[in-house]
């Protein structure tokens, strides 16, 4: 049975299109380690219990279900999405390839052109 025929009903570019949006305001380099899980998660290699799992956490950053309001807590709100982020990054990292990092830098050059820089540590 082929892993990602799961993952053929869902739709990608859709999701990437949601990203965006999200991008425009956090940012650059906020959205590096979002960007890096949906490649990670389109890559027919990664296992599907890792593309279970990055779905769950782009699909809570997406949807308008939340756990603290962005609405009610302007700032704290953004902390259960980013810890659900985190947390699939940290266990996925290991399946992100060179080519990953170069689709996930040329669509940032793309979606931010104007920021040639960013900080990361």
């Amino acid at each position: 049975m082929k892993v990602d025929k799961y993952f053929d009903k869902i739709d990608l570019e859709g999701l990437l299109e949601r990203l965006k949006d999200l991008g425009k305001n956090a940012g650059r380099t906020s959205m590096r380690p979002v960007l890096s899980l949906y490649f990670v998660m389109k890559n027919p290699e990664t296992p599907l219990s890792d593309k279970l799992l990055i779905g769950s956490a782009l699909a809570y950053l997406v949807l308008p279900i939340n756990l603290i309001s962005v609405r009610r807590w302007p700032v704290v709100g953004w902390v259960d999405e980013m810890a659900a982020i985190m947390i699939a990054y940290k266990k996925v990292k290991r399946h992100i390839t060179p080519e990953i990092e170069s689709q996930v830098n040329n669509l940032l050059e793309k979606w931010f052109p104007e920021l040639k820089y960013e900080l990361i540590s």
